[in-house]
């Protein structure tokens, strides 16, 4: 079976726990999707959205249910990190990353995110693939505090939530082409964190001159 086809599976599985068991399996599934990336938020949460028109979830909810799997899912890699260590996340992944789709190189990037970008690194990352799960466990080994770390994850991932089920609901049964349009957005969204941080770090260091 090709990797094409896994991700295949995958999808229907999604959509036939989404439709089958409701809010516990929009929670369920929110969970696994931060601690296994293949599993893709850009079908599960249009999915759910376009069941709004069918009256089974609502928008609200769907934000707050998908937050809430989303945190979990967070606070599992947060406690890894933390626990374990850089070295041993990375012996980790490099033994057993290719299970999720997971490379050293997306451990890289995300501490290399971390360290360039600060806090709001966690928000920013809550809206890209991979580095949105990965982020955690900097956070963690850097042992960030926990308070701040929900805060932002909450943030990020109630966004996140509603802007793809909101999208599900305008699309209807053509919710799908949101999967499709997904990597332009994650490109805009990489220019527009960069682009907040250089403003962030420009506006602290002019009041630090005055």
């Amino acid at each position: 079976m090709q990797l094409g086809d896994i991700l295949n599976v995958i999808k229907i599985w999604v959509e036939q726990i989404i439709s089958s068991m409701g809010y516990t399996g929009l929670y369920i599934v929110m969970f696994l999707e931060n601690v296994f990336p293949p599993i893709p938020s850009e079908v599960v949460l249009p999915l759910a959205g376009s069941l709004t028109l069918e009256g089974r979830f609502s928008l609200l909810w769907i934000t707050i249910i998908g937050m809430l799997g989303s945190l979990t899912g967070a606070f599992l890699f947060y406690g890894l990190g933390k626990w374990l260590g850089e070295p041993r996340v990375r012996t980790i992944i490099e033994k057993y990353g290719r299970f999720a789709l997971l490379s050293t190189q997306d451990l890289d990037r995300s501490l290399e995110w971390f360290d360039k970008y600060d806090d709001w690194v966690i928000f920013f990352s809550r809206m890209v693939p991979i580095v949105r799960s990965l982020i955690s466990i900097p956070a963690g080994i850097a042992s960030m505090n926990l308070a701040k770390f929900s805060f932002f994850t909450v943030l990020g991932t109630a966004l996140w939530s509603f802007l793809l089920a909101w999208g599900g609901r305008l699309l209807g049964e053509q919710w799908p082409m949101i999967a499709d349009l997904i990597n332009t957005y994650q490109n805009v969204v990489l220019v527009v964190a960069a682009g907040a941080v250089l403003f962030f770090i420009g506006t602290r260091l002019f009041k630090k001159k005055n």
